[in-house]
């Protein structure tokens, strides 16, 4: 069940988060959960400031998940994370923060696991 919510300083355009979805469906195995419970939403053209200054090429991506995988699993999957957004868009992976929460309560489908 998890979930990769991305805020990106760049308009991207709707192949573009076709195949930016598609690369992180691929990624997500790292920590253990399967693409066909993958969820991926994108919010472009987002302001984000880092040490006091608006970067032009910038994101932050949350990666939530219901249960928890290893440090040396997300360790791999912020590599990944940054990997394709460096490659589809061009974003520095220093301009990059990732994080993950997760947790023990998830509802889908009317009801929670």
């Amino acid at each position: 069940m998890p979930f990769i919510d991305s805020k990106i300083t760049l308009k991207v355009s709707d192949e573009k988060k076709e195949t930016i979805k598609s690369r992180l469906g691929q990624a997500i195995s790292i920590i253990g959960k399967p693409e066909s419970f993958l969820m991926v939403g994108f919010e472009d053209e987002y302001d984000l400031f880092m040490a006091g200054k608006k970067l032009e090429k910038g994101a932050y991506v949350a990666v939530r998940l219901y249960g928890s995988s290893s440090s040396d699993a997300y360790d791999q999957m912020t590599a990944a994370i940054s990997g394709i957004l460096e490659e589809e868009l061009g974003i520095p992976s220093n301009n990059v923060y990732v994080s993950y929460v997760g947790t023990k309560d998830w509802g889908w489908s009317g009801r929670n696991f």
